[in-house]
């Protein structure tokens, strides 16, 4: 019987909240021996935290809100609104598939194209100095590039059209890549609404606010741009169209009126003048008949045109002053006395 009971179990113990209550207690006043070292851990960690939330750079949340009032797109509105009550999402149903309808917008304000088109415009009306020279000089990224520059000068991005080359190009296209990944947002208020946010996060007040509401700007231009392009066109056409059979029917109908006052005034017995005439007469009728229908069409296409021109109208603009956003001195002070206290506690039980 006693050899049996020397014999070691091949199951292992059953887990016991008190053994484990037991250990932890037993670490506490091991560690407890090292009280000096864990005081001067946690004075660091508390020290490192202030440092870090007085280093910390400051940045500034530019919030901007829209809807897209389409009414063509509207078909299936009521529809799509009921289904989203039960949690479906219909907004592809209903015409739903143009450029800056449902959720395409959030793809549409992520484009790179807009994003540098908007880091171009100027800064502001009295240098040449864009969004991007902004950029680098907040970031502190021109003086990082002073090392690409073949001249020693800070590059830039003049705001007037320019082209760029090749170094130009790729540093601002690392730019835009800053921004997207890490400055700019866009989303849903709420998935059943049409209402949209964006969120730019900036460490220049000014830089945030025009960058958020350029953005929307780029945006509105382009959707509306290549929407109605094909309709413009053909509005267009028909205005040079009807100018060009007005001038042409003004001319027939003062030909019109020259025939007829000679035909007063010339013999009867000329019947080639009747004819000539009557020739005007059918120009001016047929020429008339033309334009009238030129003109109608002209007119339902603007009126198409105006149906067709959807409408990006501003909720919320950002306003001065941004919201400001900076580590506070009590929750990097805090962190960083736990964490010396965490450190130095691992590390005096591992070294146990």
């Amino acid at each position: 019987m006693s050899q049996e009971s020397n014999v070691s179990s091949p199951y292992e113990p059953e887990f016991s909240f008190k053994q484990v209550v037991k250990g932890w207690l037993t670490d506490l006043k091991y560690l407890f021996k090292f009280k000096k070292q864990l005081a001067l851990a946690i004075l660091a960690g508390a020290l490192i935290g202030a440092a870090l939330a007085w280093k910390w750079p400051v940045t500034y949340t530019a919030r901007l809100t829209f809807v897209v009032d389409d009414s063509k797109s509207s078909g299936a509105g009521g529809l799509a609104a009921l289904a989203g009550q039960f949690g479906f999402n219909m907004d592809g149903i209903g015409g739903g598939s143009g450029v800056l309808e449902g959720d395409n917008v959030q793809e549409l304000l992520k484009s790179r194209k807009l994003v540098k088109a908007t880091l171009l415009t100027p800064y502001d009306s009295i240098s040449n100095r864009s969004l991007a020279d902004r950029y680098s000089e907040a970031y502190k990224l021109d003086k990082k590039w002073l090392k690409y520059s073949p001249d020693g000068k800070k590059i830039t991005f003049p705001a007037d059209g320019q082209k760029f080359n090749r170094l130009q190009d790729s540093l601002l296209q690392e730019i835009t890549t800053r921004v997207l990944e890490g400055d700019f947002a866009i989303g849903k208020v709420d998935k059943k609404l049409g209402f949209f946010e964006v969120n730019t996060v900036m460490r220049d007040e000014m830089l945030a606010r025009l960058f958020c509401e350029r953005m929307i700007k780029q945006a509105t231009d382009f959707y509306i741009t290549t929407k109605t392009t094909r309709l413009r066109n053909n509005v267009a056409r028909l205005q040079t169209r009807a100018d060009s059979i007005g001038r042409i029917l003004n001319r027939k109908t003062y030909s019109a009126s020259v025939a007829n006052q000679q035909l007063l005034d010339l013999n009867p017995a000329y019947v080639t003048a009747n004819a000539n005439v009557e020739v005007q007469e059918r120009d001016k009728i047929v020429l008339s008949t033309i334009y009238s229908e030129t003109v109608k069409n002209l007119e339902a296409s603007k009126s198409m045109l105006a149906q067709e021109t959807p409408t990006v109208q501003v909720v919320d603009e950002p306003e001065l002053p941004l919201k400001k956003n900076r580590l506070k001195y009590p929750i990097a002070i805090a962190a960083g006395a736990f964490m010396g206290l965490f450190l130095m506690g691992a590390y005096r039980l591992l070294m146990k």
